[in-house]
């Protein structure tokens, strides 16, 4: 029998059968239709978004049927469908549809698609809508059946033994996940990445050297998985084999061997909130059996790491919020049973940012603890006298350290944007215009959220040069005497050092790019600034580096075995003005500085750098020069070789005594994100997630504009070794 003869012949045979089996199976057929409950203005909405949602191309124009999609009417659908609730029908279409765009449309978008079809297939439309409130997405815990399009139409999937088997494989990985307690979070397997950088010590350094400068080359692509469209700067975590993904509105858990998936979440949004592709996915943590990650709507989810199913729900920001620009866009970590991150402050919200610990069991609020000091608190002195209403920023973006002997987390602060209240009357840097906790290093107790202590990098900045990022705990000799310390650094490259006990300040080590610092006290670490850079209301300053920062969020790595600090770097400066701003404009919110991106003086046309700093000595131990800028954060092992990725969409290897580049691999669009390395059996892998579009991303563009890159491509990226024969 010819093909064309086939299909006839197929399509006959399966609307006989089904309809026998609805036949068969009347009562319940009718629980899709009796379990419904919409609007009509629901399903008229459902009706135009059908025809505009890709779904009238394969399911035909009435939904009857088409050339590549079954029938969502009729006897075939409702032999399907018809035993199952309406939530059934909506978590399946939106987690599916349309075919490789899941999570296109809006939650309102998916409930209103769902409402036409139950009313294409007979049920009757009342005065309750159907949403997320009645119809939750639940986690896809059993393996997914393709969703891609079928010229013979989809009957009920097939779970035969293949498929049993397959299954059985899956849920036993998923079911060996051991918890991770404080013992394994303070010591983690050498194979895991347990969070955002490794290790509590948040030194991007793994001990696994399987990978190293003689076998590097030989790397080769293992498995790629396409993930939720987002603006990037994601961190997978890898645990027993099963790595964890978080993009968009989507978190997924994956076979850390293959790409295959295990399960999936996908959470419901508000319109506005374009399935979360505007959110930014810096990193996810794990305690327990339990995976903690901030989502684009303000809320901090628990998620079952062996099954995706959702244990509790804490909304940290109100919608208003949301719509005004403040985000859970930093990284969580657990410490002492407490759930620990940062909320970042749109400017027209007043009295600044927090940190908060929830409890991880419950979801429960711990405490806070205010960024911008409060007046009558520690540090509330420190800006000009003016109300907490005119007091901004204080912005925590990224995630935190804990020192498990000393039992202090550590966490950077950001600047205040609004530079306003610290210019007053145009006071020189003094501890009452200090804007204190902005630029600092903060020690809290995790417990119980008291400051321990604090360390200011620079008093009253008011250039954006943010101290907010890693926080990398190490131990160094200083003078014959093992210190233990905790480094950061802020945009300008210039790194401070404290001692991680007291914030007693110990040295810094300068890049030697920035214009901005002219001289550092050798005791107390307190800076001075060039007096050319003074703000003057109206006029045009060239500050090095601009706004994007020679660094930024793109985080450094350490290797403890040589002392050496591997910093990703954008040589540029930047045209800065200061505008003067009155009293009423100050307290309604709002930057008053400008920023253009420039070329740094005498600049060669190359941006990207890396450079290589003994933090032992101050020296330079070698730097890597190109064009494109380094677009990820850095990648250190013990194997002699440190990773990133760059804006000409390579991800390379490089010799870490040398910089020598070792080997190198073009991806689809640009590793805006943090790469990882884990083991499964032995084998050691490298993973990366490119698809760029964060504002880093954009801040380069017009320097070097022959660079172009693809836009919504979102990809898990995972290489290894090819095996021994």
């Amino acid at each position: 029998m010819t093909h064309q003869r086939l299909l006839p012949f197929l399509a006959a045979t399966a609307t006989l059968t089904m309809a026998s089996a609805l036949a068969a199976q009347t009562p319940l057929g009718q629980m899709l239709i009796t379990s419904a409950s919409f609007t009509a203005e629901q399903a008229a909405r459902g009706k135009q978004a059908y025809a505009s949602a890709n779904c009238m191309a394969c399911h035909g124009p009435d939904a009857s049927g088409g050339q590549f999609g079954p029938p969502l009417t009729g006897p075939a659908f409702m032999a399907k469908w018809g035993g199952q609730n309406a939530q059934a029908l909506y978590t399946y279409i939106r987690a599916n549809m349309p075919p490789g765009q899941a999570g296109s449309v809006s939650a309102a978008t998916y409930a209103d698609l769902t409402a036409y079809v139950l009313e294409a297939n007979g049920a009757k439309a009342g005065p309750t809508p159907f949403g997320a409130a009645t119809a939750a997405p639940t986690p896809n815990t059993a393996p997914p059946e393709a969703s891609g399009p079928s010229r013979f139409g989809r009957p009920e999937a097939n779970k035969d033994a293949i498929y049993q088997q397959e299954t059985a494989r899956k849920g036993a990985l998923l079911s060996a996940l051991r918890a991770v307690d404080d013992s394994m979070l303070q010591a983690p397997p050498t194979g895991d990445w347990l969070m955002w950088r490794r290790a509590y010590d948040g030194l991007g350094h793994s001990p696994l050297a399987e990978i190293n400068r003689k076998t590097v080359g030989g790397l080769g692509l293992s498995w790629s998985w396409t993930l939720a469209a987002s603006l990037n700067e994601i961190t997978p975590l890898v645990h027993d084999g099963v790595i964890f993904v978080h993009s968009g509105a989507s978190v997924q858990a994956l076979d850390a061997t293959n790409g295959d998936p295990l399960w999936s979440y996908t959470r419901d949004l508000p319109d506005n909130l374009r399935g979360g592709r505007s959110g930014r996915s810096k990193g996810m943590a794990i305690y327990g059996h339990t995976l903690f990650m901030p989502m684009v709507d303000g809320h901090l989810i628990a998620l079952d790491a062996r099954s995706g199913k959702p244990l509790w729900d804490h909304q940290v920001l109100t919608p208003e919020e949301v719509a005004k620009g403040v985000q859970l866009n930093g990284i969580p970590i657990v410490a002492k049973g407490k759930v620990m991150m940062g909320i970042t402050q749109s400017l027209t919200v007043k009295g600044g940012c927090y940190i908060f610990a929830l409890d991880a069991a419950t979801g429960e609020e711990a405490w806070r603890f205010n960024t911008v000091a409060q007046p009558g608190e520690t540090g509330g002195d420190s800006w000009n006298g003016v109300p907490a209403k005119e007091r901004f920023g204080g912005s925590q973006w990224t995630g935190g350290s804990y020192d498990p002997e000393l039992g202090l987390v550590y966490f950077g602060v950001g600047n205040t944007y609004n530079t306003a209240t610290l210019l007053q009357a145009g006071d020189p840097p003094s501890p009452k215009n200090a804007g204190l906790f902005t630029e600092s290093t903060i020690a809290l107790d995790p417990a119980t959220g008291k400051l321990a202590w604090h360390y200011q990098h620079m008093t009253r900045d008011v250039w954006d040069m943010d101290w907010v990022f890693e926080q990398s705990l190490l131990n160094l000799p200083i003078n014959g005497t093992p210190r233990k310390l905790v480094v950061t650094g802020g945009k300008m490259a210039l790194f401070d050092a404290v001692d991680r006990r007291d914030g007693r300040y110990v040295f810094s080590r300068d890049a030697g790019l920035q214009n901005i610092v002219t001289a550092i006290d050798p005791v107390t670490g307190a800076k001075t600034y060039n007096p050319a850079l003074k703000p003057v209301s109206g006029e045009q300053k060239l500050i090095c580096p601009g706004s994007s920062g020679f660094r930024n969020w793109m985080s450094t790595a350490y290797d403890p075995a040589s002392h050496l600090l591997f910093i990703p770097m954008f040589e540029n400066c930047g045209n800065f003005t200061w505008s003067r701003r009155d009293a009423t404009a100050t307290a309604a919110g709002g930057i008053d500085q400008s920023f253009q991106t420039r070329k740094m003086p005498e600049s060669d046309g190359n941006f990207g750098r890396i450079q290589a700093i003994d933090l032992a000595t101050g020296k330079t131990a070698w730097t890597m020069r190109q064009r494109p800028v380094i677009s990820s954060s850095m990648l250190a092992t013990a194997g002699g070789v440190v990773f990133a990725g760059s804006g000409d969409r390579m991800f390379r290897a490089y010799d870490s005594a040398t910089g020598k580049v070792l080997w190198q691999t073009r991806l689809a669009s640009t590793a805006s994100a943090s790469p990882i390395t884990y083991s499964v059996k032995g084998e050691q892998y490298v993973a990366v997630v490119s698809g760029g579009g964060n504002p880093q991303d954009t801040g380069w563009a017009s320097l070097a504009p022959e660079i172009t890159n693809p836009s919504g491509s979102t990809v898990l990226w995972v290489f290894k070794l090819p095996k021994a024969r």
